[in-house]
């Protein structure tokens, strides 16, 4: 069975490769727009593009997956490698196709670390455009205060410095 199913693998991972590489290169752009200037709009458009490559990997991963169900093995690293090892036992040349799943996993590792640092930096830019919207409405930077007892509580009266 492996002997049909291989071209198909061959041809999965290499569009799970491009996929990859193209999320990489995506993040990478995110990660100097939130460097630099951060331009709403073309983070916006790198989100929307990162949504549909992150589809298009989902989708490799279900027909990788199916692929890897046919000869009864798991999804993931230990399944493709097992995979990988039965087509090398049929006598498949399967050098391009191991290539291609370990720099899938290399790049995603580095999706992930970029992933988690963009995320990061979004989180920050967040944090002071809330801060900054409470100074403008008049808020404490701080969410409570203690009252005469002791106990914590959120500010209830704020006066707004200006209308946005």
């Amino acid at each position: 069975m492996i002997e049909k199913t291989f071209p198909i693998t061959e041809k999965l991972l290499t569009n799970g490769l491009r996929s990859t590489r193209k999320l990489f290169e995506l993040l990478n752009a995110e990660f100097e727009q939130l460097k630099q200037n951060t331009d709403p709009i073309a983070l916006s458009t790198l989100a929307a593009n990162k949504k549909e490559v992150v589809l298009q990997l989902e989708q490799f991963s279900k027909q990788l997956g199916q692929v890897l169900a046919t000869e009864k093995l798991a999804i993931g690293q230990d399944g493709i490698m097992s995979y990988l090892a039965k087509a090398n036992a049929a006598g498949i040349n399967i050098a391009e196709s191991l290539q291609c799943w370990l720099d899938i996993t290399n790049l995603s590792k580095q999706c992930r670390s970029l992933n988690d640092q963009n995320g990061a930096s979004i989180d920050l830019l967040n944090r002071h455009t809330q801060r900054a919207l409470q100074v403008l409405r008049g808020k404490s930077q701080l969410t409570s205060t203690y009252g005469p007892d002791g106990s914590t509580r959120s500010v209830l009266f704020s006066h707004t410095l200006i209308s946005v």
